[in-house]
């Protein structure tokens, strides 16, 4: 008789679960579309003219509004300055910030946690503390040291990313190191590998998942940074695209909307390509850095 009316339970317990789970599908779709709204707003108005955006910013173009492609094309072409240069610098600083925050954060993290001596330590608490400090505290000593030392460069800023990124990343990288046996790296050492062949040959396919969700996130982060490279950079020598769209805002509150629009339509293309191309990455990735250990 109890398994009879267990078995009359199940149903009704499943059909309350999946009307649930369409409850939330319902629920997370809204949201979602509230999410995407601004994207699409973005986008059909990169074909409007000024005038029509100012008029009804939520109305589709028309006729009188259709302007075509010579939003994009005054935005790529404005200021004498090629918008493919402030793309090229931020490609560039981009892969060149992410490839160095990776490699030695990662590197320092699986120290971190192999040596485990206070130095090491001390480290990694200082990294952990440099997440909770506010830009605006260090960008003027941080401005006059670039100048000093001669870092207002592409070159140099990358340095700097690499100091502001390390905490997260070393944190992220020291949560998953401790999660991998360290029997894997004595039976390296045993087959004759020194640290490097070890680190870059068994510890770091391991640590891919991570690896990934990092770079992820530093890149979403150093492609949309506006405030570093405009405090760093030499002005008018080197643009990145955000700083490319800052000058379309002209004086007197004179700003070419429809311009910055279209060049935040090619601005977004290849991070969200990117970051589609890897999300499956992110969940696992945060998860095995901050709870595994």
């Amino acid at each position: 008789m109890a398994k009879v009316a267990a078995k009359a339970k199940e149903p009704k317990v499943r059909k309350k679960q999946t009307l649930g789970m369409k409850l939330l599908t319902v629920i997370f779709t809204v949201v979602s579309v509230f999410y995407v709204m601004p994207v699409f707003i973005v986008l059909m108005n990169s074909f409007k003219t000024n005038a029509g955006i100012a008029t009804n910013l939520y109305a589709f173009p028309n006729a009188e509004t259709f302007n075509q492609f010579s939003n994009y094309i005054k935005g790529m072409t404005f200021a004498n300055y090629p918008f493919y240069m402030s793309a090229l610098w931020s490609v560039f600083i981009t892969v060149g910030g992410v490839t160095l925050i990776l490699i030695c954060t990662s590197m320092c993290a699986w120290y971190i946690q192999r040596s485990n001596t206070i130095v090491c330590k001390i480290i990694y608490y200082l990294c952990i503390f440099s997440m909770v400090v506010p830009f605006q505290m260090v960008m003027y000593p941080l401005s006059k040291t670039a100048d000093t030392l001669h870092l207002d460069t592409p070159w140099g800023i990358l340095v700097m990313y690499l100091g502001f990124g390390a905490g997260l990343a070393v944190f992220m990288f020291a949560g998953f190191v401790r999660s991998i046996p360290i029997e894997i790296e004595e039976a390296a050492d045993v087959d004759g590998a020194g640290p490097l062949r070890t680190f870059f040959q068994v510890v770091l396919p391991i640590m891919k998942p991570t690896f990934i969700s990092i770079a992820i996130l530093e890149t979403m982060w150093i492609w949309n940074d506006y405030l570093l490279p405009y405090l760093v950079l030499k002005k008018g020598v080197y643009k990145t695209i955000p700083i490319h769209m800052q000058y379309l805002n002209g004086s007197y509150g004179q700003t070419d909307n429809g311009a910055i629009m279209a060049l935040v339509v090619l601005s977004i293309v290849p991070i969200v390509a990117f970051y589609f191309a890897c999300q499956k990455y992110i969940i696992e990735g945060v998860v095995s850095g901050a709870v595994k250990g």
